[in-house]
């Protein structure tokens, strides 16, 4: 059977066409597919991840730029803060020599005021000692006073005994009368009359003495005599040849007491005493 033969040789055929492809090149076709797809992916992701990087780097741009400002701006700041420093210190430097010349000065000055001081205490010293012994002196000055107080009492005393009384020209008895310039300035103390002094040079000019007006026409030293012209209450009297410390008297109009001249020293052309007048009328008189 010329038939059954070619069977096998088919058969044979197929296997051989079959056989022809081999079955790795299927597994090469599936790895590479799966590689291009990887692949695929792979640059997708990889566009994705550029795109995220380009966003992430903009950013990132971004920022640097604002730290950029800051770092700026702090720059500034710090530039500033530097020349304020320069400043401040420069002030303070200033500040410091002011102080250093303050200090100099303010131990200069505590230096004078301790010289000050000390001349002061030395002063004040000097001067309580001065005092000191001024007042020792005083008080010797008053121990000697004291004395001399006592003795003029004393001498007053002696010479109040030695005032005496007498009987006037008129015959009216006088009151107590001086017959010195000691005894005098006495009376002047102790007198209840107007007491006015008589210093008389010898001249026909009328002197005025208290109320009235007087002139010393004639002394007699030897004798202690004396002649007096009078003017008073528009009378004029003449005393003549009268003796020192004899009172001389005459009356006035409307007083009924005399008044009285005692002369107590006469000299050559000279003569001294006063003039006594009641206290009560002693300007009633009339000196022309």
């Amino acid at each position: 059977m010329s038939t059954s033969p070619n069977v096998p040789e088919q058969k044979d055929s197929y296997l051989y066409e079959a056989a022809s492809v081999p079955r790795w090149i299927y597994v090469v076709f599936v790895v590479a597919f799966a590689a291009i797809g990887y692949v695929g992916y792979l640059v997708s992701a990889g566009n994705a991840a550029k795109a995220q990087l380009a966003a992430d780097l903009a950013q990132a741009n971004s920022k640097q730029a604002m730290v950029s400002a800051q770092i700026d701006q702090m720059n500034q700041k710090l530039a500033e803060l530097k020349a304020q420093g320069q400043m401040t210190t420069q002030k303070l430097g200033f500040t410091q020599a002011e102080l250093a010349q303050s200090k100099t000065l303010a131990q200069s000055i505590r230096q004078d005021q301790q010289e000050s001081d000390q001349k002061l205490a030395a002063q004040i010293g000097q001067v309580k000692q001065d005092a000191d012994a001024k007042i020792g002196a005083v008080s010797t000055d008053l121990t000697g006073a004291k004395g001399d107080i006592s003795a003029t009492r004393q001498d007053l005393e002696a010479t109040k005994l030695k005032l005496t009384s007498a009987v006037g020209d008129l015959g009216v008895q006088s009151g107590l009368i001086a017959r010195n310039q000691e005894e005098l300035d006495q009376l002047k103390h102790s007198s209840d009359r107007n007491i006015f002094e008589i210093h008389l040079t010898k001249s026909k000019t009328l002197s005025h003495v208290g109320p009235i007006q007087l002139a010393l026409t004639k002394t007699d030293p030897k004798k202690y005599k004396y002649t007096l012209t009078l003017v008073a209450d528009d009378k004029t009297i003449v005393k003549s040849d009268k003796t020192a410390d004899e009172p001389v008297q005459f009356y006035i109009k409307g007083v009924p007491k005399p008044y009285e001249i005692v002369v107590f020293d006469v000299t050559k052309d000279k003569i001294n005493g006063y003039l006594t007048t009641p206290k009560d009328v002693g300007g009633t008189a009339r000196a022309q």
